[in-house]
């Protein structure tokens, strides 16, 4: 790594940084396939041990011996900035004191991902993006090897999914389905059972369904306001539903996502 010592907000070094959106980022055209931003040199850490690029490291002149540990012989450029400087190019208060700018990687196919795994998590039409993070997190500690999300569902990669799910979302292999029909196929082909989490009638309870599992299983969690479309239920093999007391009637997507991953273990 270089450093580079940057006094000046408008620097144009800096310009990844400078209050761009997470849309904006993703839809760069130089680098080709766009950016995400990567906070706290624990994301940083979990990002690069994933095999993604960082194009730039801004941080306090605190931080330099962790992200040199990050790096090691990475050609990557770090601007060490005072805390005005950064907060007046980013527009917020950089508290863990590092940011990077990372090249997105190129997805893999819906089958790549389902290669090897046994237990899938599928998140369709999340447009939360701290709930997307939240999810990936139950994933990652609970023993999902693999994340699916709809074409409709909210980034992982944008700042606030990365954030929440701790550098997690580097963790566990995931793509976007692009089809779901062909998802469901593709995860039939591949001998999983599709399980669709959503209140219904006819829909059996968590510990029945953990009680004979299926030896590869494929957890579908919809949004919190609409649920499960109906292409994803037409598409399930069976619908699970978690027992609820208290006159409440279900829980935060990514709650429910750790109870049926945490079922699922025993």
């Amino acid at each position: 790594m270089e450093l580079f010592s940057v006094a000046d907000a408008a620097d144009p070094r800096l310009d990844d940084y400078r209050g761009l959106t997470d849309t904006a980022l993703r839809t760069v055209s130089d680098p080709t396939g766009g950016l995400y931003i990567a906070e706290s040199t624990k994301v940083i850490a979990r990002a690069v041990a994933a095999g993604h690029r960082p194009r730039s490291v801004l941080l306090q002149q605190k931080r330099v011996e962790e992200i040199r540990g990050i790096l090691g012989d990475l050609d990557v450029p770090v601007y060490v900035v005072p805390d005005e400087v950064a907060e007046a190019v980013t527009g917020f208060a950089v508290h863990r004191g590092t940011i990077a700018s990372m090249h997105r990687p190129e997805l893999p196919t819906v089958r790549e991902v389902l290669e090897g795994a046994r237990v899938v998590l599928i998140l369709e039409n999340i447009g939360d993006h701290t709930n997307v993070g939240a999810a990936f997190r139950a994933a990652a500690g609970l023993g999902a090897d693999a994340v699916l999300v709809s074409p409709g569902g909210a980034d992982p990669l944008y700042r606030r999914s990365v954030r929440v799910s701790m550098g997690t979302v580097f963790q566990v292999p995931w793509t976007r389905i692009t089809d779901w029909d062909a998802a469901v196929a593709d995860l039939h082909t591949a001998d999983f059972d599709i399980a669709a989490l959503a209140l219904r009638d006819d829909a059996v309870t968590l510990d029945a369904y953990v009680a004979d599992r299926p030896e590869r299983v494929a957890l579908v969690m919809g949004s919190e306001g609409d649920g499960l479309s109906r292409t994803a239920l037409e598409g399930a093999d069976h619908v699970v539903t978690i027992p609820m007391s208290g006159g409440v009637d279900s829980l935060n997507v990514a709650s429910a996502a750790a109870v049926a991953l945490w079922a699922l273990q025993r």
